[in-house]
């Protein structure tokens, strides 16, 4: 975006916008969010891959290994934030989420059926859980499908803008959008 969004309707709508093109494009630097679950007392970042998005549920879906360490912490405590940078717009979006997963069910079969001739279809057919320590190669295992869907129900969107004109602030929600200080 070349010009300065000065409505926070505008701004909004410019978010979504962003957030529909991060799941269709994989240059979009929107496509990888760090999303922070809470384990052990810590809070536990990593980033993942936005896989899709409903803009009417306010949805946003990621894929995963059923066996990870992010979801038994979202069965543990579902709230979480995703936080996603953009070098390009100079945007920071901190999205508060309430997450569920999902690892069975029609929704997922159809989605496993769409990736698994996928070179992206090996991401959930490791024989061993993410973090165990290996062993043996492993490509000596025999692989076991461990697909399972996070959906990130967005609560809270809050929007940063740096820019040399002054930073700008702004929370959208289940409230009225308003200005914050930076």
């Amino acid at each position: 975006m070349t010009e300065r969004l000065t409505s926070l309707e505008a701004i909004e709508a410019a978010i979504w916008r962003e957030l529909e093109s991060a799941v269709v494009k994989p240059d979009h630097a929107w496509r990888t969010a760090t999303l922070a679950t809470q384990g052990d007392g810590y809070a536990d970042a990593r980033t993942v891959v936005l896989r899709e998005l409903d803009v009417a549920r306010r949805e946003l879906l990621i894929y995963t290994d059923a066996r990870s360490a992010k979801v038994a912490q979202i069965a543990a405590c579902p709230q979480a934030t995703l936080v996603l940078w953009s070098p390009v717009l100079e945007w920071q979006l901190r999205c508060r989420a309430t997450l569920s997963v999902e690892t069975s069910g029609l929704a997922l079969s159809s989605r496993w059926a769409r990736i698994k001739l996928t070179p992206g279809a090996r991401d959930y057919l490791s024989p061993l859980p993410p973090g165990t320590p290996l062993t043996v190669p492993a490509h000596d295992l025999v692989p076991l499908v461990q697909f399972a869907v996070i959906t990130a129900t967005l609560d809270t969107l809050d929007w940063l803008e740096l820019g040399a004109e002054g930073h700008r602030r702004a929370i959208f929600g289940h409230g009225p959008a308003h200005w914050v200080q930076p």
